[in-house]
This record gives structure tokens, C-alpha cells and sequence, in this order.
């Protein structure tokens, strides 16, 4: 891969300090007074970070940084500051006593080219093991949607995959499901601290049997503009554990969180946070070859949930053969393969509840492999709310990128919109009908005279909810590497009190 320096990061914007809120002003400058009504404008600031990519000498990371078009700002066009690299832990630190032995301050990149406008992904390279977490902003126009997909091919080593993840919003509460602390896995959770002041998180890990037994794993500090890696198989006595879910917290302050996961046998890639628990869970864009799927779910409340198993297909919803259900412990961890599950057509599970009269929260995600034998490659797809408002997955390419659209009620109408190219090319929009009950898959929506990797960005229009994921699959060496994001709403408007409630308290 091309080295270029990580200043590109700032694509849509460049990456700088993170604020991580959304912003709003009167016309005036000033606050805008509060009142009962309200109505949804444009943020004017949005944060993000980006987790450590490897500790491979021979990572290849490529950064996609976009703001979708269609939603204007208050403010003028976006502001791009120089980007912020963090700190960097020691690989494997403990979090025991201090956070372990700090590293060296990256050098800071060079003045940014950056991008002025909504519409046009810009691209960062940067390879090795040496490259730091990140932390940016963007404002004014670029704030609306902004995103950036990290996404790293490892061709060799025990970390041999292609690893994807969309750059996180930071907050104060994660779930993992399909974590491990098993003897073939390296699951190392990445808590990032993109603020001026430490953080103090803590973390819970539940198998099967409850909550294990932990060491170290409560009030945890993250320095300010740091990052910590936790090993997890280091934080219990009860290691060797195949199915464990992660709970992630912070006593105060604020993070980013993401599980690195590396398997021996298997590959790698990254755990994204899941929704939060719900009775119901969309789990979207299993890929049609999936040679082995793994569910993995967890029940947070007192109560046990007693789940439908389903799976939402282009023809129709199914109940896989044998695994129709699955009964989940209060405060345990549970666990099915579902073999031949897809059977040649992409297809995404719908989780719920047994008896609608007693619906009970959980999270899930599933694990999810492709190949056989020494080919194989391992990649996450945690459940994920629908899409309300709009939700973009970046670095998207001429080749091997699906689309599942899902509607697991009503009949749903979305947009989808293939942006331009990062090196050139034409916007491109569709209009999608997506049947009750189904799964539409879409390969064939590529801007016009690519050049570059490309942006997907989801649009409801009408009918009812669509939950999306976008599958990217870049084979190497017989390896059939892939990734699977979900779509995550992007949060591009805020409420705030309406203009004709303003002009009322003046009269």
C-alpha cells in the first residue's frame, strides 16, 4: 500500500481534538432561548475516534473520511484543523495500579489536505504498527453525518485478516457480545479517551455461567488524549471461555470502545459495539457463503428471554432448521451454531421474543465465517437499530461490496446514494422498495466513471424500518477476507426549540 501521511485522514474534515457534541446557535450568536416546541436542525459539531488499527509490521490501514450531501448547516462551510494523534499504551498493558508504561508521542502529521465541501471521500494510507489512535471533529457543513470507515488488510501473521470498523462517537456505555477469552483468541478491548480529562471505566465479562471472576477490571483510568488496550483473557481467572460479552462503562468521563479480535485459526477483525438491549434485535447481511455462523446473545435484566430464531431472506422470513430458538439465562451468556444457514443467499437473523406477552432485553451479535480448511477469514456483525434518519458506510469499492436492506415488518422505500469517487466519479441515487419481511441485496450501485472508493449512504422515505449493512470482501493469497459494518444513524440533526415559539415569547 502507498504510504501517504495520516494528515489526509481529514477528508470530510481533518482530524483534530474531539468535542463530541452537537452544537446549535440563535441567528445572533447566541443561545437559542428554550421552548416547548420543537423542531430538527443541522449539529455544527460532531466527534469521532479511531481505535489503534494493528500491531502488525505488515498492516496496510486506509482511513475513508465522508460527510454525506443533502443537509445544510446554520454555520458556514465546515472547519478543517490539523489532525490529533494520541497517545499510545503499551500493547497489553494491565490496567492494575496505572494503565501500564505509556508510549512515545507519534510525531504530528503534516498541514492537511482537506475538503471543503459535502459529497467527496478523501483517503489516508498509513502502514505498520507503529500508526496511533485518532481523534477529529468536524463542524459547520462537514458536521452532518460526518463518518470514517478504518479499514486494514494484515496479509501475514497471527492477525491475518482484513479488519473494518467505522470510527466511533465516544460515550459512556458498550455491549460485546461474541467476545473471548479462549486459548486460540487475542480479544484486546480498545477504551480511547479523546478528551482533556482521564476517564475511568470499568469492565464486565459474562460467559455462560454469569459474571467471571475478574481482577483489575474496575476503575479503570484512561488518561486524557490516550488510549488503553485490555487484553481480555487477562482480566479473569476463568479463561478459555468460547462465548463471553463484554460490558463496558465509565464511572466518569467518556471513551471509545471497540474489541480487537485476532484468532489463530480463523482471522480477524473488529467487534463494533451492538444496540442496546432490546426485545427484539435485526442482525443484518450474513453473507451468502458463510461457511459457519455463530449466535450470541445476552440478557442484561432479571429476567430470561426466550427468543425466535428467524432468518430474513430476498423470498421471505424462515426459521432455520434445528435452531429456531434459543433460551437466554438472566445475566448469562448464550450460544448456537447455526450451520447452513444461508445456503447460497445473503440473508440477515431476526431475533424475537417467544411469547410477544413477554418481551425481555437482550444484545447479540454473531460470528460469522468465510472459507475453509487454512482459507478462512472471521468477521462480527452486532445487532443494530434501524436506520431513522440517514446512516453512511464509507470505503465502499467497484468490487466486493454488497448492500443488505432489511425490513423485518412493513414494506419499507429507502435512497440509497453511491457518492463520488475518492479519485473521481459521479454521484449516483436509487430508490429501493424493500418487501415486508425480506431482504434486498444491492451490488451493482457504483458512482459513474469510479475512480477510488466510494461512500453508501441509506435514506428512509417511507413504510417501516430498514436495517442495513454493507459487506466488503477483498480476497488475498486464497483468503476470502471480508468485513461487515453496520449502519449506524449518524445523528445528523438535533432538536431544538422552534423559530415561531421564539418569536411568540416576544410578543
Amino acid at each position: 500500500m502507498k504510504r501517504t501521511t495520516l494528515s489526509l485522514i481529514a477528508g470530510a474534515t481533518a482530524l483534530a481534538a474531539v468535542t463530541g457534541f452537537a452544537a446549535l446557535t440563535a441567528p445572533d450568536g447566541t443561545a437559542a432561548p428554550e421552548a416547548k416546541a420543537t423542531t430538527r436542525l443541522p449539529v455544527e459539531r460532531a466527534g469521532l475516534v479511531c481505535p489503534v488499527p494493528s500491531t502488525s509490521e505488515v498492516a496496510e490501514t486506509l482511513y475513508t473520511s465522508y460527510t454525506p450531501t443533502g443537509t445544510g448547516s446554520g454555520s458556514a462551510a465546515g472547519k478543517a484543523e490539523p489532525p490529533t494523534a494520541l497517545l499510545r499504551t503499551a500493547a497489553g498493558a494491565k490496567p492494575s495500579g496505572g494503565t501500564g508504561k505509556t508510549g512515545r508521542t507519534p510525531k504530528a502529521s503534516k498541514a492537511p489536505a482537506t475538503v471543503t465541501a459535502p459529497g467527496k471521500p478523501v483517503t489516508a494510507e498509513a502502514d505498520g504498527a507503529s500508526v496511533p489512535a485518532l481523534t477529529g471533529s468536524a463542524t459547520g457543513a462537514l458536521a452532518p453525518g460526518w463518518t470514517v470507515q478504518q479499514t486494514t488488510v494484515v496479509p501475514a501473521g497471527g492477525a491475518r485478516g482484513l479488519l473494518g470498523l467505522g470510527c466511533g462517537v465516544p460515550d459512556t456505555d458498550f455491549w460485546f457480545p461474541a467476545a473471548s477469552t479462549a486459548k486460540d483468541r487475542q480479544d484486546y478491548v480498545h477504551l480511547t479517551n479523546p478528551d482533556d480529562t482521564a476517564a475511568v471505566a470499568d469492565i464486565e465479562l459474562y460467559g455462560p455461567e454469569g459474571l467471571l471472576k475478574s481482577q483489575f477490571t474496575e476503575g479503570i483510568p484512561v488518561p486524557a488524549r490516550s488510549t488503553v488496550p485490555v487484553l481480555l483473557s487477562t482480566l479473569t481467572s476463568e479463561a478459555g471461555r468460547k462465548d463471553v460479552t463484554v460490558h463496558v462503562t465509565t464511572r466518569s468521563g467518556r471513551v471509545g470502545a471497540a474489541v480487537a479480535v485476532a484468532d489463530d485459526k480463523l482471522g480477524s477483525d473488529w467487534i463494533a459495539p451492538a444496540a442496546d438491549p432490546a426485545s427484539s434485535a435485526v442482525l443484518p447481511g450474513i453473507p451468502a457463503d458463510a461457511t459457519s455462523v455463530r449466535l450470541v446473545a445476552f440478557a442484561p435484566g432479571e429476567d430470561d428471554a426466550d427468543l425466535k430464531v428467524q432468518l430474513v431472506t430476498a423470498s421471505g422470513t424462515i426459521v432455520p432448521a434445528g435452531a429456531g430458538s434459543l433460551h437466554v439465562k438472566s445475566g448469562m451468556t448464550a450460544a448456537a451454531d447455526l450451520p447452513d444457514l444461508t445456503r447460497g443467499a445473503v440473508g440477515s437473523l431476526l431475533l424475537t421474543p417467544s411469547d410477544p406477552k413477554k418481551p425481555t432485553p437482550v444484545v447479540a451479535a454473531l460470528q460469522v465465517v468465510r472459507g475453509k480448511g487454512a482459507n478462512t477469514e472471521i468477521a462480527f456483525i452486532p445487532a443494530t437499530a434501524a436506520v431513522s434518519a440517514r446512516a453512511t458506510v464509507a470505503d465502499n469499492r467497484a468490487k466486493g461490496s454488497t448492500l443488505s436492506l432489511t425490513a423485518p415488518g412493513a414494506e419499507a422505500r429507502v435512497k440509497v446514494t453511491a457518492s463520488a469517487g475518492s479519485a473521481g466519479g459521479t454521484p449516483v441515487s436509487r430508490t429501493v422498495t424493500v418487501k415486508a419481511g425480506t431482504t434486498t441485496v444491492l451490488t451493482d450501485l457504483v458512482p459513474g466513471g469510479l475512480k477510488g472508493s466510494y461512500a453508501l449512504t441509506v435514506e428512509p422515505l417511507s413504510g417501516g424500518k430498514v436495517h442495513a449493512a454493507r459487506t466488503l470482501a477483498l480476497p488475498e493469497d486464497g483468503v476470502p477476507m471480508f468485513t461487515v459494518q453496520t449502519f449506524v444513524d449518524d445523528r445528523g440533526t438535533v432538536e431544538v426549540p422552534s423559530a415561531h415559539q421564539d418569536l411568540g415569547v416576544l410578543d
